[in-house]
This record gives C-alpha cells, sequence and structure tokens, in this order.
C-alpha cells in the first residue's frame, strides 16, 4: 500500500509532524510519496507533482487543517483521505496527531470505515468552451471591488427563484454548511442530508434569507451589473472572473470524497466542542 502525503507547509507543527512520519513509515516498510511543495520544504526525494498523486498512491494523508484537506480533497477523487488536524477547528480533518497511526493502522488492517461526501460541481463558461470546477465545500459568487451592489439572479431547475441583492451568493454542500456559510449566517446542516443551501452574503433586504433545496436541483446562476467582474470561488480558489451575462451551473457532482471516518467522534459531540455550544450536562449541574 502506498501513501501520498500532503502537508500545509505554512505550520511548523504539520512539517515537525511529516518527519515524524516518514520515520513512522519507513520503520515498516510503507511505501509513501510527497506532493512536490511538501517534499521541497522536508527535503526529501519520494516526490511527485500533485496532480500525479491519485495515480500512485491507494491512501491520501492530509496533514494540516481543514484548508490542507479541502486542497488535498481536489486531487484523491474516490480514494481514501485521512485528514491529520493540526490546525484549530477541524470539522473535516477528525484525527488529532495522537490519532493518526491508529487511523494509518486502521486502514493498513483494512478496519476502517468511510464517510462519503457529496461535492458540487461548477459548470463555467471559457471563451467557446465550458470548464468544470468541483467543490466540496461551497460554489461562492462574490462582487469583488464592484462599487455598488449587483443583483445575482438564481435560477432552479430553469425557473427564476430571485433577484438577490447582495455582497455575493454561497452555494453550499452539507458539509460546507459549517464553513463560510454559516459565518454568513447559513444553517447547520448535518453531513450525508440530500441538500445544498443558498446562502446571500449582506443581503440588501433583511426579507432574504438562507434557503435549503434538494441537492438534485441545478441552479444557474448570473450577476445583473454593468461593467463588473465579479469572482467565482470554488472552496476558496478562485476560478474566474465572471463578467455580466455570465451564467455559471451548479448541480451534485457525481464524483463522492471519501473521507476515513473516526468512530470515536459523532457530529453531536464535534458541533459541541468546534461551535462552543455549551458543556455536556452531568447531573447535579
Amino acid at each position: 500500500m502506498t501513501f501520498a502525503i500532503v502537508v500545509n507547509i505554512n505550520r511548523d507543527e504539520a512539517v515537525v509532524l511529516a518527519r515524524e512520519l516518514i520515520t513512522w513509515l519507513e520503520m515498516r516498510d510503507l511505501d509513501y510519496v510527497f506532493d512536490a511543495k511538501s517534499a521541497a520544504k522536508l527535503g526529501v526525494g519520494n516526490a511527485a507533482e500533485i496532480e500525479e498523486l491519485n495515480k500512485l498512491c491507494d491512501v491520501f494523508i492530509s496533514l494540516g487543517g481543514d484548508g490542507t484537506l479541502l486542497f488535498t480533497s481536489h486531487y484523491s477523487v474516490t480514494k481514501p483521505v485521512i485528514g491529520i488536524n493540526v490546525g484549530h477547528l477541524g470539522f473535516l480533518a477528525e484525527f488529532s496527531k495522537e490519532e493518526m497511526y491508529s487511523a494509518i493502522e486502521k486502514v493498513l488492517d483494512r478496519t476502517y470505515t468511510i464517510h462519503d461526501r457529496t461535492q458540487l460541481e461548477a459548470q463555467v463558461p471559457f471563451g467557446d468552451s465550458i470548464k468544470r470546477f468541483t467543490a466540496l465545500n461551497d460554489v461562492v459568487v462574490e462582487k469583488g471591488a464592484y462599487p455598488r451592489i449587483p443583483a445575482f439572479i438564481i435560477k432552479l431547475d430553469g425557473e427564476q427563484l430571485s433577484a438577490y441583492r447582495a455582497d455575493g451568493i454561497i452555494i453550499a454542500t452539507s458539509t460546507g454548511s459549517t464553513a463560510y456559510s454559516l459565518s454568513a449566517g447559513g444553517p447547520v446542516i448535518a453531513p450525508k442530508s440530500n441538500v445544498f443551501v443558498i446562502t446571500p452574503i449582506c443581503p440588501h433586504m433583511l426579507t432574504v434569507r438562507p434557503l435549503v433545496i434538494s441537492d438534485d436541483k441545478t441552479i444557474e446562476i448570473s450577476v445583473d451589473a454593468p461593467g463588473g467582474a465579479f469572482p467565482l470561488n470554488c472552496d476558496g480558489h478562485v476560478r474566474k472572473m465572471l463578467m455580466p451575462g455570465d451564467v455559471i451551473t451548479v448541480k451534485k457532482s457525481k464524483e463522492m470524497i471519501n473521507l476515513v471516518a473516526n468512530e470515536k467522534r459523532n457530529y453531536c459531540e464535534i458541533l459541541r466542542s468546534k461551535l462552543l455550544w455549551g458543556r455536556e450536562h452531568k447531573p447535579g449541574t
């Protein structure tokens, strides 16, 4: 079994953990390969461009936080991903540093379970062609540097829903409901719920609220604002500057992301600990 390892090289703690992981793998004669940037930081020779890792490995290991895991997921495709959290929140990266080796051993023993997560697919016009981008958390169109409040035209299955005047629009999966959408006032949605949420960013009217829809819907977004250019972000990465009249289509992707599950954690515990929803109640307190 070969492990592909992606490291947040901007976190010293992740780099130190990666060096320890190398020693642990080599003591067990296990094969591994780093993405090229991580390998350069660590000074190791087992490296490949991140686009090639999926062809070379059986399992991905992400060392960082949720951002590192999101980045890794774009290249893992259907391969399992072990998310090791050395960040702060860690909604997606389920394992702590102390749990890393036991998680790898479960994968080696094939006694692990998978949390499969739905992705979004954004179809974007590029000249005479269409490009497709995937997002595990969210697809976002923002007003960027546009000096006024643009109107974001939203259609569901070809029928116009509304023209939101806002700073932007977030289309989030249930996984992404605890990310940007939550900070913009969107609801928390349990993983594996077959829904998406449309969350306006700072809407001009107080009657505009986030909308939860079935994930079998096709969403079309365009911007009605002359002379503007509007950033399209997929999981926080700018993919294109949209011009007025450009129409992007967002729908459920056919490809799932397979996250190795931490069976010691449950979703209610994650919400309590990560969102500080209060201490566990004890009798007599």
